[in-house]
């Protein structure tokens, strides 16, 4: 028997292929979101930028001059230098109380402030009624706005001797100044809010038939409001100025005496260490009714 004979096509035929791997791609690792805390310190490093860094910056350049205006031989104020070393003692104790009328600053800027909320509470309530009343009627408009243009352009101090005359004590006096003094920007200022209320809003409360109440609550004061804040934040600003100067004239525990018995007893770095308290505390009352605005009106108000 012949052995079988390979044919050489068959030594040429292909071998059948492997199957071939299949490459699978993975997906590319997603970028990691910045942290909260990350998103923090960015947002506090933006705003410290903005907002804190320039106004610092600026602060330090007044300070500077001012240290080498007045460290000149016969400058008549002192420099920082001076008024620091000179007022250490009411700058690392403003709570003392020696008696009588020998108490430290935070005593007498409260005591400023307790007339203040007082007199300003007052001219609110009564500013914003009547600022209603001449924004809601012509005839009370004719017939109050004159008087009301007239009256504020008294200066606050003019009305000290008359209030003075009439309650024959300081403390009402002073509080009698502050309420004049702040109540007329409320006046005219929630006057022009209610007179500029959109027609659609009023015919609105027409058809669902509003009654009174529910018309000044629900239309009346949101769409006035940004007016009112706005007479409200002058109203505050003019409070703060008005007492000072009050309390310099009645007497008494109050930052407006401490500076003028500062005066007498020739204590000019007391007078200016007083005068920076007045505007640390003036920013701060504007800046709690402007953020009590901005809450209330959503930002409508604020500055």
């Amino acid at each position: 028997m012949s052995a079988p004979v390979l044919k050489l096509d068959d030594a040429r035929a292909p071998k059948p292929a492997a199957p071939s791997a299949t490459v699978v791609a993975l997906p590319a690792a997603a970028k990691s979101s910045p942290s909260r805390v990350a998103k923090t310190l960015g947002a506090a490093r933006d705003w410290t930028l903005t907002n804190l860094v320039p106004p610092l910056v600026v602060l330090a350049l007044l300070l500077f001059l001012w240290e080498m205006i007045c460290s000149q031989p016969g400058s008549a104020l002192p420099p920082p230098s001076q008024v620091i070393s000179d007022t250490w003692e009411l700058l690392i104790d403003p709570f003392y109380d020696r008696g009588g009328l020998d108490k430290g600053l935070f005593w007498h800027l409260l005591a400023s402030l307790q007339r203040v909320a007082v007199g300003y509470a007052i001219a609110v309530v009564v500013g914003v009624a009547l600022g209603v009343l001449v924004g809601q009627s012509a005839w009370a408009m004719r017939g109050l706005d004159p008087i009301f243009q007239v009256l504020r352009t008294v200066p606050p101090l003019a009305w000290l001797p008359l209030s003075l005359a009439a309650f024959r004590d300081g403390q009402p006096s002073a509080i009698f100044v502050i309420f004049i003094t702040s109540v007329w920007p409320i006046i005219i200022n929630t006057a022009v809010g209610i007179r500029n209320i959109p027609s659609d809003y009023v015919n609105v409360a027409k058809v669902i038939r509003l009654n009174g109440f529910e018309y000044f609550v629900k239309i009346m004061l949101p769409a006035a409001a940004p007016y009112i804040f706005t007479g409200l934040r002058i109203g505050v600003g003019l409070s703060w100025l008005a007492i000072v100067a009050a309390e310099m004239l009645i007497g008494g525990v109050g930052i407006g005496f401490f500076i003028w018995d500062a005066w007498n007893s020739s204590n000019i770095s007391d007078i200016i260490l007083a005068l920076i308290y007045v505007g640390v505390v003036g920013f701060i009352l504007d800046r709690v009714v402007a953020f009590i605005a901005s809450a209330i009106t959503r930002g409508a108000a604020s500055a």
